[in-house]
């Protein structure tokens, strides 16, 4: 795997403006649900892939002066924008947590949001989670388990298109976009149970916050499709409009979510 080259939207400086975005349309479920698993000041807690640290920075806050956020990250990229924020309660790691472990029982909890899909062993990588946790400890995952399920209403061809090459890209690299619904049984291998699944979807339009959160997607998107082979030109710059041509009535149903928390015995 190459540092940088084989994530799906690369880890440019437009990227890390996408990311941002996206954590922004995130963040209230995201912190609602690092409410419920527990996580508070004083823990030590693994951003796992945490890219350029927007994650990152929201933990470190939570746990304070007296915990810890492990910020793991395999492109320099996304740890130099990181490293840049100046969060002393963050340790930066440059580190593939699919290919090795990255201690063990040192975490009181882990956050992972859509990296699984990509990492050429999803399955070792919830081991190598777990091993990190401390007995009783908390991993918490926000995963795609239907992503066919983006869809318009009504219909739009240049969204499904763009879906389908999205999906085809990813399998191309190694990955799996509904990676979600594999994940019980790396848990219970791991030795993690499951404690909480939940379904994140919304339908919404265009004046809807979240609708910005796929747009921003199929921008950037469009055209790593084109520098990857998959479209021309013309057609990326189509497909990556799709969105902000969307009429007022239109509606969009988002890719399905699976929000799991498991818990280390």
């Amino acid at each position: 795997m190459s540092e940088d080259g084989d994530y799906v939207l690369g880890t440019e400086a437009d990227e890390i403006e996408r990311l941002g975005l996206q954590h922004r349309v995130w963040r209230e479920r995201v912190l609602d649900a690092w409410a419920r698993a527990g996580i508070g000041p004083g823990q030590t807690v693994a951003d796992i892939g945490a890219g350029p640290g927007w994650a990152s920075a929201d933990l470190a806050r939570i746990v304070g002066p007296a915990g810890r956020v492990i910020a793991l990250e395999r492109s320099e990229s996304f740890l130099a924008a990181l490293r840049k924020r100046g969060l002393a309660n963050v340790e930066t790691r440059a580190h593939d947590v699919s290919e090795a472990p990255f201690g063990e029982a040192v975490a009181d909890a882990a956050w992972c949001r859509w990296l699984l899909s990509f990492v050429e062993g999803p399955e070792r990588t919830v081991g190598h989670i777990a091993q990190a946790l401390k007995p009783g400890g908390v991993a918490i995952f926000h995963e795609y388990a239907d992503y066919g399920a983006w869809q318009m209403m009504p219909p739009d061809p240049d969204l499904d298109r763009f879906r389908s090459l999205v999906m085809q890209s990813w399998r191309d690299a190694g990955g799996e976009p509904d990676i979600a619904l594999r994940l019980p049984l790396w848990l219970e291998s791991a030795g993690l149970e499951m404690v909480e699944v939940r379904p994140l979807v919304e339908i919404v339009g265009p004046d809807h916050f979240t609708w910005q959160w796929p747009a921003s997607f199929m921008a950037v998107g469009a055209r790593r499709l084109a520098a990857l082979g998959y479209v021309g030109d013309g057609e990326a710059d189509r497909l990556g409009t799709v969105l902000d041509r969307a009429p007022p009535h239109a509606r969009m149903i988002t890719p399905l979510v699976a929000e799991v928390i498991a818990r280390k015995a």
